[in-house]
């Protein structure tokens, strides 16, 4: 299965498949899904899940930024 990334932008819904490609600037992170392959891994694998947890608090403060008055 694909990633899928889901941002609330301008009141619409946009999917994204790649991460680079969701915006730096959304309302809100509406679903978080990074694919990842079924094990067991290879060490590339393994570094590229490890990356995730940090893709993830970039997106949240993209969206904290992006709300703040």
């Amino acid at each position: 299965m694909p990633s899928e990334f889901v941002v609330l932008k301008n009141g619409k819904l946009e999917k994204y498949n790649n991460f680079e490609d969701i915006p730096q600037k959304f309302q809100h992170l509406i679903k978080f899904l990074p694919e990842i392959p079924d094990g067991p891994h290879t060490e590339e694998q393994h570094k590229e899940i490890e990356t995730w947890h940090d893709k993830l608090k970039e997106l949240m403060i993209r969206e904290k930024n992006t709300n703040r008055k």
